[in-house]
This record gives C-alpha cells, structure tokens and sequence, in this order.
C-alpha cells in the first residue's frame, strides 16, 4: 500500500475517533432527595462536537442532573466520566475545560459587568486578559453596558452576562442551563446565533437544556428526552423527526362542513379534531396533496394544509405515552 493511502487511511480512522469521542459519559446515574428519586438510572452520550438538547418536562431530572455534571451536588450512585476522565477524581481539570450557566447565574450586582468577569478570573486562579474580555462582552452583546452595574440590569442581560461567565476562560465544554430565559425575540435569536458560532466556528461542543422546544430544534443536531429521571429517547434530532405521519392543520372558512366530510370518506382515520375552526389531522405527508384535491372538488375553501411535525409534537407525544 502507498504512503499517499497509508496517511488517508490514518486521517479517516483519526476523523471517526475524533466524531466518536465521549465529552461526556454518563452510565447508570441515580440520585435520591429522601423518599424523591431525582435521576433514575440515566445514562447519557454526549459527543465532541455536539450541540446536544437536554429535554424533559418540569421534573423530569435536568436541572438536577447539570448540578452533577458540574459538581455541585454528589449523585446517589453510577458513574460520570467528563473528557474521558472520571469526574469527581478529575474535577479541578474537568472544570476547567468546561464553562457553565446552572439555572440563573451568580453575579455581584454591585460591580460591573466587566468587574464581574475580571472577578471570576481573580477567584478561578486564573488571569483572564483583557482581550478576552472584550470578545466575550461583545459575543453576549453588553459591550456598551460593560461598565454599568449589574444591579441596573434586566433579567435578560444578567442572563447575558451570565453566558459570558461561562465562555470567559475559552472552555471546550458549555453546560447551558436555559439560557433564552428572560430574552425578547430578538435576544434569543442572538443566542442561538451565538451556539451556532461557538459549534460550528469555535468547535465546542455544548449541553443545552431549554424548555423552548423550538429553539432546540433549531440549533441542537443530537438529543435525549428524559422523563422522572430516566432516558426515554436518544439520537439525532434529524432521525428521530423523520417519520412518514405528520399531524396537519387543515384552515378553512367552513370548518364545520369540512369535518363532515372528512369523516364521512375514506380520509375519516386521518380525523383528531376541531380547535378554534382548525381541523387537525394525522396523516402521510405525500398524501396532503391528494387530500387538497379532495376538499376542492367538494368545494372547500383551503386556505392551508400544514403539516406540524416539530420537535414540539414529539416531544409531547413521548411524554404523554410515557404518562400513561
């Protein structure tokens, strides 16, 4: 075999390493309030490179489960390994290569904002420079607040603020724990653009928890839907989305008489319901063409046939199945 093959075949075997590379192993993971049992045998896989969502209704272990991974409480029993180490042996390196935002984040609101940055350097040991500094005020977007005091801020901007806490020592893995919460419109579109940047250009990789299913859906590429602490579904956003049924929002001026014929023909099985004159439907997405043709031959007014297959759906789905 040539050099020229050798060395190719050393890159793709060094690439797949790379993209099969655990950042975080989480196996068989309990933890236990008294009588509550928080996490109930977790195991969770998060790769280098992941933009990875952490979902689960209120309850369900996440908040829990990130105070773990950033050691500020013991789990019960199972193992955490971070970098391929194991945690809690490791900590003081592990934390170091990993920033994170647990919930709302601990600021001094009687300093500024760039005090507070230079303050978490002084107490981490570490000297952050002052270029630093200003990339990451101007990443969170506080470049024209960075002197104000932070008691004079809105929820938002300390939750900014709190972001930048997390990317200020340059870690390799962000642990963010709800990080849209309290931003307008416009300042969780700045978040999301701000993962995008750190995934794609930065190549960190990031553990997001959000309740926002549609911003999860936007930037996380893998999952995990857990549910009373333990893990109901894991894997690529993409895959688990890709299914042949959709539900269908059919908008017509007529919803009534639609309905009506919908369930008196051979479309009756794909019928769920009428909420505020829109009919749901759930059906084979190739078919909502035929169905269009249907409703106009019996002269109804379509004015559309939307299919609704989000994260959102499913993620509701899996949950109230694993409620039953």
């Amino acid at each position: 075999m040539s050099y020229f093959c050798t060395a190719i075949l050393l890159n793709s075997v060094i690439r797949r390493k790379q993209i099969l590379e655990k950042v975080i192993e989480i196996n068989n993971l309990y933890k236990k309030f008294k009588k509550i049992m928080a996490v109930d045998d977790l195991n969770v896989n998060v790769y280098r490179g992941d933009v990875f969502g952490f979902l689960g209704p209120n309850g369900a272990g996440k908040s829990t489960t990130i105070r773990m991974l950033m050691t500020l409480i013991f789990p019960t029993s199972g193992s955490v390994k971070v970098f391929g180490m194991p945690l809690h042996q490791n900590r003081l390196a592990i934390l170091a290569r990993t920033g994170g935002i647990v919930e709302k984040p601990d600021l001094y609101n009687y300093m500024s904002a760039r005090k507070n940055l230079e303050m978490l350097g002084s107490i981490s040991g570490r000297e952050i420079p002052k270029k630093r500094i200003d990339e990451v005020l101007e990443l969170v977007g506080l470049t024209d607040r960075q002197k104000s005091r932070v008691k004079t801020f809105s929820f938002g901007m300390k939750q900014r603020l709190g972001i930048a806490q997390a990317l200020v020592h340059d870690p390799e893995l962000i642990i963010l724990d709800e990080p849209t919460t309290g931003l307008d419109p416009q300042g969780m579109k700045e978040i999301r653009e701000l993962i995008f940047f750190l995934s794609r250009v930065k190549k960190k990789t990031i553990f997001l928890s959000s309740h926002i299913l549609s911003e999860v859906e936007l930037v996380a590429d893998r999952m995990i839907i857990i549910d009373k602490g333990k893990t109901v579904v894991e894997g690529y956003v993409k895959e688990l989305l890709k299914t042949p049924r959709v539900r269908v929002d059919l908008d017509t001026d007529e919803p009534q008489r639609a309905s009506d014929l919908i369930k008196n023909s051979l479309w009756n099985s794909t019928f769920e319901g009428v909420k505020e004159n829109i009919i749901s439907l759930n059906m084979e997405k190739n078919a909502i063409p035929e169905l269009n043709r249907f409703l106009i031959q019996n002269s109804i007014n379509v004015f559309g046939l939307t299919p609704k297959r989000s994260l959102e759906e499913y993620f509701l789905n899996i949950t109230e199945k694993g409620a039953k």
